[in-house]
């Protein structure tokens, strides 16, 4: 039995779920027992990333620096990338850290653990089309949805300037997928193109002049949320103005359009692909058992194959348990699973093992913004056993207070309320698009 002055459990990836998990640990243990490492320095909720890519949210201000965290939530950060496992010596081999400007800032380390949490998330899932890796924009981190923010605005300015030689000029932005990721997206591209055209954009009209177009491969949008969801989603966009085109898959995209199965051309200037995700191909190199989309497979415990290796969040393939198939990657799961992960390596830090536990995830609903005053959800009733609809304002609402509730588990009731205030304050002395 190890004993509580050794016992080191480190969290790999600080998305939403390694982040909480790593930040109630560190609470209760302290530094030496709860360590964070993530090939980033800060964090943001990653659900947030549309709002960044439209630029109606400022990423320097609304990120949180992990060694902040790390000092006030009472865990260690290592700031670095994964790039293998010694199993046998329980040891982390990480990459080094280099600078913008290519220099090094750490160099390759080993990092020893005891019981060790796999929460690295996921990325889009290009499932091998051509040119998507090279043409689309994916926005799996704050690096690529800020390019995308910058594509937009160049976007923008080129197309007011040529309105004044090509007076037919449309800007066309594609958008494959139309998941939450790919719905929100669109919805708030439309209200910063709008706001956009106010900073002097003056030939621009975003009614007319810009044409959002949603590419989505199955019957309906939002297909793996209930139906009356997904049809006042669609809706939604198609009343404000977005081409929602459904049964449309993309076989291939090139600089200027994507092109279907059936050979059909959609012209495009921006494009963002958000249809599907995949774990990070490394995983794969572990000696663990991994799925087709590179998930690590856990049981219901979310224990690996390796006793002392836990995997939680998008990056684990676990069992639903009562229902057929896996667990979705949504992050109402992996907030669950850092709960439940937080009693189990309690328990591992305190030298024992106890009983196994199985993992029961409670589905609450699903909620989608399609705009600043304007959401669609569906929440499962705790009470009643009725599930209730739910759109315009008070969902939208109740999506934001998603955002709130992360950062309470993260940060605490004062910290969260003192930064909700700070942001509404700061919102009101800034533009509504970031334009810098």
């Amino acid at each position: 039995m190890t004993d509580i002055d050794e016992h080191r459990v480190v969290v790999v990836g600080g998305g939403a779920g390694g982040l909480e998990l790593a930040a109630k640990l560190g609470r209760k243990f302290g530094p030496n027992h709860v360590l964070l490492v993530d090939k980033a320095d800060g964090h943001i909720w990653k659900p947030s990333l549309h709002e960044v890519a439209a630029g109606t949210l400022d990423i320097h201000r609304e990120g949180l620096s992990y060694f902040m965290l790390a000092k006030d939530c009472g865990f260690t950060f290592i700031y670095g990338e994964l790039q293998s496992i010694d199993r046998q010596g329980k040891q982390l081999l990480l990459k080094p850290v280099y600078s913008a400007a290519h220099e090094e800032i750490f160099p390759a380390r080993s990092q020893p653990y005891d019981t060790l949490v796999l929460a690295v998330g996921s990325k889009s899932n290009f499932f091998g089309t051509p040119g998507a890796a090279e043409f689309a924009i994916a926005l799996d981190s704050t690096e690529e949805a800020e390019r995308f923010r910058q594509r937009l605005l160049h976007e923008l300015v080129m197309a007011d300037r040529r309105k004044s030689v090509e007076p037919d000029y449309v800007l066309d932005i594609g958008i494959v997928g139309g998941g939450a990721t790919g719905v929100e997206l669109a919805a708030e591209l439309l209200e910063a193109c709008a706001d956009a055209a106010f900073y002097g954009l003056n030939k621009l009209k975003p009614g007319t002049d810009i044409r959002i177009t949603l590419l989505e491969g199955s019957d309906r949008i939002l297909s793996a949320l209930p139906e009356k969801m997904s049809a006042a989603a669609h809706k939604l966009l198609v009343d404000r103005g977005v081409a929602v085109q459904t049964s449309v898959r993309v076989a291939e995209v090139r600089q200027d359009a994507l092109i279907d199965s059936e050979g059909r051309s959609y012209p495009v200037d921006l494009c963002v692909w958000a249809a599907g995700i995949e774990a990070p191909a490394f995983l794969k190199e572990l000696g663990l058992e991994t799925n087709r989309i590179n998930q690590v497979v856990v049981d219901a415990g979310l224990h690996t194959s390796d006793p002392s290796i836990y995997a939680m969040g998008d990056c684990a393939q676990a069992p639903w348990h009562g229902e057929q198939g896996a667990l979705p990657a949504r992050a109402q799961v992996a907030h669950q699973q850092a709960s439940f992960l937080m009693a189990e390596m309690e328990q591992r830090i305190r030298g024992g093992h106890g009983q196994k536990r199985i993992f029961r995830f409670r589905d609450y609903g699903s909620l989608v913004s399609v705009g600043h005053s304007k959401g669609v959800g569906s929440l499962m009733g705790v009470l009643s056993g009725k599930n209730w609809f739910v759109e315009g304002l008070l969902a939208r609402l109740m999506y934001m207070s998603l955002h709130l509730m992360h950062h309470l588990a993260v940060l605490g009731p004062l910290r969260t309320g003192a930064l909700a205030l700070g942001r509404l304050l700061a919102k009101r002395g800034a533009p509504r698009v970031k334009l810098h």
